[in-house]
């Protein structure tokens, strides 16, 4: 967005909240002088003796101006008309409690002159409870008047029957969006909640029905359209349970969940935070607990520079990064299309956001970049990473994922850049891969650049993410909407997933907490069968596996494990603070200064276009663990 179309939606937001704060204003000022003259008229049976009227005029003006002040003091009009909550209506109790204290201090201990004398007290309480009426009324007014709207017409539209399950905090929150959101569609008929106290409670008008164990019967019994399960802090064990008795309860009900407490990291829902149950939901994984304050220490005001900005893991990062307040994200991204979402993306953000379109290859513009913004923390998560593809073209492999990790550690020392973070995987270790066995190469790299002390050089490691670009989730969503076959290397392929949100949270934490020259292992919960997961993403879909979409077994693809491993035959692993985070440590090193000229005789290699076994040759003199898959020149790209 350009500068001028920025400041032309700036001041159209302005103009919006001036316009609301007069309105409430005015409204104030005439509710008030109101409230003092019904307050006048009720104590005396609708005859105002003419002294008292005629001295109305000198008691209504400190009363406004006290009035106006502790509803400006304790910011009864930094609200929104629609989404009007107890804690603004506490905050308004508390400016009118404080200004009819204030007149009553003048009224009968300083006694200014004879209007304010023979006040009835009577007026006062009256005056007290008739502002706080009137004024909370107005405030309220819209939001009520659109309940009473939809609850009206709920029967003439076709509304989605939803139950919500779990009355907590983000159950409350979404069921009242369910009811003031004039284009929400949902019709909340009632709750679920296992807590024995909240059983009969009455939430926005909805009521707690039942527990989950009443869950078929409470569908058979109200006409339930969707499911939402309103649990952020669920675990997948949970959500499968509950997917598990709707499926079991009947014809086909579409069950969808909120965001887990690493998307909520703000505590608050919306309509728009409603998705559809994910594989992810049901794949074991339990909650992470997240030292927010540790990331804020290491991300807040602070210049981050992103490589691979627009890739799955790369835009995640930028996206938590920026919830933290760094001072400047600097995006550096070869494809300017996926750098063109991103930064519309975050128009709004608070931090600046700088676009760098650049190779991470390009040691020219990388040393003019980090020049020019001399980023604090770099997380680097540019590579190559699609395994059969790079079997196919080693030398690209090499050239973007040691070298260009290299050309960004020389400018990360040159600048002076505190935390550079490297953005690992798992299959660096025991590598079979052209692919796997270039991340661990530029692992060993980074340890020999942290020698240099100047610079923090951290790697992590993690699984497969969920939802990555090229991953099999999306390659099994589009075979699934195609209608099949879903295609699977082996009937026996294991892998590890991670959440995005939860593997780069888990990174920053790392990388806060790191030393230098460490390699972090996440722990990546228990392996699951990707067959498995195969048949749990066609049942999400509504269809059953080998009867609607049948499985083809197609072979292992070129570099291919049939199981990851956590741990290379070498190292050995050492908790830390964090219970999801370990230290890879390795028995068997190379010689720094040797290891150092063999990945530049790697590089050199690459960059004349050596042929495929001499980069392996010098691949297995950096990874002595890289031990090639016997068939990869012979196996299909897929």
């Amino acid at each position: 967005m350009s500068p001028k179309v920025r400041g032309v939606v700036g001041t159209a937001f302005k103009t919006t909240r001036i316009k609301r704060k007069a309105f409430f204003l005015i409204a104030d000022v005439f509710l008030i002088s109101i409230s003092l003259y019904v307050a006048f008229w009720v104590r005396f049976d609708g005859n105002i003796p003419s002294e008292n009227l005629k001295n109305l005029k000198y008691l209504i003006l400190p009363l406004l101006g006290l009035s106006i002040f502790f509803i400006s003091l304790l910011r009864g009009y930094r609200i929104t008309w629609r989404f009007f909550h107890l804690q603004e209506l506490g905050r308004l109790i508390g400016a009118v409690t404080l200004a009819t204290l204030f007149e009553i201090f003048i009224i009968y201990f300083i006694k200014p002159g004879p209007a304010f004398a023979g006040v009835p007290r009577s007026v006062l309480l009256v005056d007290y409870i008739l502002t706080i009426g009137l004024l909370g009324g107005l405030r309220i007014s819209k939001r009520a008047f659109l309940e009473l709207k939809r609850r009206l017409n709920h029967s003439k539209i076709k509304d989605i029957r939803t139950l919500i399950i779990g009355a907590g905090a983000a159950g409350e929150q979404i069921c009242q969006e369910m009811q003031v959101n004039e284009k929400s569609r949902y019709y909340p008929v009632g709750f679920l909640d296992d807590d024995p106290s909240k059983q009969g409670l009455i939430i926005h008008g909805v009521k707690v029905i039942g527990t989950i164990r009443d869950l078929p019967e409470i569908l058979r019994a109200n006409g339930i359209d969707e499911i939402l399960v309103a649990m952020p802090s669920a675990n997948s064990k949970q959500i499968r349970a509950i997917v598990d008795i709707v499926r079991s309860a009947g014809p086909d009900r579409k069950i969808k969940v909120l965001p887990g407490i690493l998307d909520l990291m703000e505590g608050k829902v919306a309509l728009s935070d409603i998705k559809e149950v994910q594989v992810i939901d049901l794949l074991g994984r339990d909650p992470v607990k997240i030292d927010l304050a540790g990331i804020k220490a290491f991300i807040g005001d602070r210049t981050v520079l992103i490589t691979g900005a627009g890739g799955s893991i790369g835009s995640e990062l930028a996206n938590t990064a920026l919830q933290f307040g760094p001072a400047k994200l600097v995006l550096v991204e070869i494809d300017e299309t996926e750098l063109f979402h991103l930064t519309n993306k975050f128009k709004f953000a608070g931090a600046k956001i700088v676009p760098v379109i650049a190779d991470v290859r390009d040691r020219a513009k990388m040393e003019k970049t980090f020049s020019l913004h001399r980023p604090e923390v770099v997380l680097h998560a540019a590579a190559y990473k699609h395994v059969p593809i790079m079997e196919h073209y080693p030398e690209e492999a090499i050239k973007t994922n040691v070298k260009g990790t290299m050309v960004l550690a020389e400018c990360a020392i040159k600048e002076g850049v505190k935390v550079f973070v490297n953005i690992s995987t798992d299959k660096a270790i025991n590598p079979t891969s052209i692919m796997g066995a270039t991340k661990r190469a530029s692992e060993e790299l980074l340890r020999i650049f942290n020698l240099r002390k100047s610079t923090k050089f951290i790697s992590v490691r993690f699984g497969n993410v969920i939802g990555s670009r090229g991953s099999v989730i999306p390659f099994f969503q589009q075979q699934i909407k195609d209608g099949g076959p879903v295609t699977v290397t082996h009937p026996d392929m294991k892998r590890y997933f991670m959440a995005i949100p939860e593997a780069v949270l888990l990174v920053l934490e790392a990388a806060a907490a790191g030393a230098g020259g460490e390699t972090f292992v996440l722990d990546m919960g228990e392996p699951v069968k990707i067959a498995d997961m195969a048949r749990e993403m066609i049942k999400l879909s509504g269809r059953e596996p080998e009867v609607d979409i049948p499985i083809v077994f197609t072979g292992l693809r070129a570099g291919e494990k049939l199981f990851e491993e956590i741990l290379g035959t070498t190292e050995e692993t050492e908790p830390t603070e964090f219970a999801k985070i370990f230290k890879a440590t390795n028995k068997k090193i190379l010689d720094d200064d040797v290891l150092f000229q063999k990945a530049l005789k790697l590089i050199d290699c690459a960059e004349m276009n050596g042929s495929k076994s001499r980069i392996q040759e010098l691949l297995k003199e950096i990874v002595p663990t890289y031990s090639p898959d016997p068939n990869n020149g012979q196996t299909a790209y897929w």
